[in-house]
């Protein structure tokens, strides 16, 4: 069995779609069921069961994804480890706005004790750009949140945190234990500069136009909030000056914490990157 095709079969059995797996393997989708029909020829029995809206994994089916995915990452630590020894393994991260998450040390640890050998370059990118970086190929990978214009990109949800507003600590608003956007009307918030991501913007502004200073840090969000009174969001259970307060809103969706890379990107160092961080992220 070729490694290509084990990658066909696994990008099947994860998507049960010939269609969608085609998509995510940038190929067409005749090449893609012959391959797996060859591959059932040289099992001696079937692996899925077809129908029209999609297929399943038949139980043989089934024993080879296991057995599949662990020679794929089996084959992608080889590779890892020759280029360690070359001197030329390293990942490029971005992360954006908070390195003080405790999800990213876990995370550093973590990939420290499976990947020593390494180079592990961090881009600590503002928030202007939600992708930190990916589109100009500035960085491999992205630790970064959502939502944001996400073309060309694959995403891997890791966590999500409540929201609240961001409020000075003796705004009357402050004393409330929870409060809606419509609230929040009346006042001025910090934006985002001209040509941020508009999923982006729109997210962190509450879903609406806003008025208020333009900011590009998290630095520069607290110190708008607190020099001029203006408000805006922030996930919840971080620390914050004595100066300022968080109160949670009731009807603001949660913040998604992702890990994100170019669409297509067959480094497997990203593969064992974002396997780490989904497992880091859980505790």
């Amino acid at each position: 069995m070729e490694l290509r095709t084990l990658r066909y079969f696994v990008a099947v059995a994860e998507e049960l779609h010939f269609g969608r797996a085609a998509t995510r393997l940038h190929i067409s989708q005749p090449p893609l069921s012959r391959a797996i029909k060859q591959l059932e020829a040289e099992v001696g029995a079937l692996l899925f069961t077809r129908s029209p809206t999609g297929v399943m994994l038949t139980a043989v089916g089934s024993v080879l994804l296991d057995e599949a995915r662990s020679l794929l990452d089996h084959a992608d630590r080889v590779r890892v480890r020759v280029s360690a020894a070359a001197g030329v393994a390293t990942l490029t991260v971005g992360i954006l706005g908070d390195g003080t998450d405790p999800g990213v040390a876990r995370l550093a640890a973590a990939f420290r004790r499976s990947h020593p050998g390494v180079d592990i370059r961090v881009r600590d990118t503002d928030l202007t750009d939600p992708t930190c970086g990916l589109r100009a190929g500035l960085v491999d990978v992205a630790l970064t949140r959502a939502p944001f214009d996400e073309t060309a990109l694959t995403v891997r949800a890791l966590r999500t945190d409540p929201v609240g507003v961001v409020l000075r600590a003796d705004d009357p608003l402050a004393r409330r234990d929870r409060l809606r956007l419509a609230e929040l009307d009346d006042r001025r918030w910090f934006l985002f500069p001209p040509g941020t991501d508009p999923d982006w913007q729109s997210y962190w502004n509450g879903g609406r136009p806003r008025e208020g200073p333009v900011v590009r840090a998290v630095q520069e969000c607290l110190q708008t909030v607190l020099w001029n009174g203006t408000v805006g969001l922030a996930p919840l259970g971080h620390d914050l000056p004595a100066e300022l307060a968080v109160v949670p809103l009731v009807d603001m969706p949660p913040s998604r914490v992702v890990a994100v890379w170019n669409e297509g990107d067959t480094n497997p160092l990203i593969r064992f990157f974002v396997r780490t961080a989904t497992a880091a992220y859980r505790r």
